[in-house]
């Protein structure tokens, strides 16, 4: 495997930081916060720099909110200088772990994202039943709050095996071990904060060991994950029974995860599979019921807001866009001119 060491000096980097920074405060300059921080940018960025330099950085407390995502979500939000960093980070590490993932891993990577992840589930129905001409079946799972799981003493160690540089793994040490969950107790420490830009990064290195499993170990082909849901497609339903005692040992013994059993199916592929908010029908794909009644939801919150002089007129029709284009990677011609009808009507009220 190959190892990656001096990298230290290209996080804490006055280049690397202030494009950190440029990244960060995109769609964040009206922020308080971030005005604070940007009134005296050098000074800040320097003043972080010698921290991380001399090694006495600390990284700061979170304040924690809830959002409906479209299950609600506790969202925690560091400090604006300790998310420049998390950007500082994010830009050189994202790349040394980026060549070790799988294919078919779809979260917070560059050219993936949940419309290619569920093109890959339907591309490997297709393959698996030739043309939808046999039977398959798919395995749909979802891990147990994961984010609040991820054991900390382990995914140290995974990050430990590609990161020689122990500068660059200090930090890493200082950003994981500045939030813990409540399923934390004396003797692990767990959990990554939803919100942390290098939660994601995180997210994508501890289960890579599970995709690594299946891959090389069980030697499954018709696998794609994003975050913590995942898919196996086969033409043989006890073939995926057995496979899903073998992904759930794993996971308690090597991640100590384990999967939702409420949330484990394993379906005909002709009954529709729901995955990462739309479903695969042969032929055919269609929204999530509930995605619908997400976005009619949301619009009409916007039209609200808009009536009530909160958002402007180009913020509200960029708020339809993004719902139109949402529907515009399914078949949704008549949802699509619902969504309109009712657009226009809400507006005239």
């Amino acid at each position: 495997m190959k190892n990656y060491n001096n990298i230290f000096e290209k996080i804490i980097s006055p280049e690397n930081l202030f494009s950190a920074w440029d990244c960060f405060k995109s769609n964040k300059r009206k922020k308080a916060d971030v005005q604070r921080f940007e009134w005296e940018l050098e000074q800040n960025i320097f003043q972080l720099r010698r921290e991380l330099r001399r090694g006495t950085y600390r990284h700061g407390g979170y304040s924690s909110f809830f959002i409906q995502d479209p299950k609600q979500r506790h969202i925690h939000k560091a400090d604006v200088r300790d998310r420049v960093l998390h950007h500082a980070v994010f830009s050189v590490l994202n790349p040394i772990f980026e060549e070790t993932f799988i294919f078919n891993s779809y979260s917070c990577r560059i050219g993936k994202g949940t419309h290619k992840g569920f093109s890959a589930l339907e591309s490997m129905i297709r393959k698996e039943t030739k043309n939808y001409s046999n039977p398959c079946f798919v395995l749909k799972c979802d891990i147990k709050q994961f984010f609040g799981s991820v054991d900390h003493a382990m995914l140290k160690s995974i990050l430990k095996r590609r990161i020689k540089d122990e500068n660059a793994y200090w930090l890493l040490k200082e950003i994981i071990d500045s939030f813990s969950s409540e399923h934390s107790d004396i003797f692990y420490v767990r959990g990554l904060p939803i919100g942390n830009l290098t939660s994601q990064l995180f997210a994508n290195v501890y289960l890579n060991e599970l995709d690594q499993f299946v891959k090389h170990k069980l030697k499954i082909k018709s696998y794609a994950r994003y975050t913590d849901d995942f898919v196996i497609v086969a033409s043989d339903k006890d073939y995926l029974l057995d496979i899903l005692k073998s992904i759930n040992s794993f996971l308690k013994e090597k991640l100590a995860l384990k999967l939702h059993p409420k949330k484990i199916q394993i379906r005909k592929y002709r009954q529709g599979v729901d995955f990462l908010g739309y479903v695969a029908l042969p032929h055919y794909r269609v929204v999530r019921d509930k995605t619908k009644k997400r976005i009619f939801r949301k619009l009409k919150m916007r039209i609200a807001q808009h009536k009530a002089g909160e958002i402007d007129e180009k913020s509200l029709n960029q708020s339809l866009q993004s719902y139109l284009g949402v529907l515009s990677h399914a078949d949704t011609h008549k949802l699509k001119e619902k969504l309109l009808n009712q657009f226009w009507f809400w507006l005239s009220e």
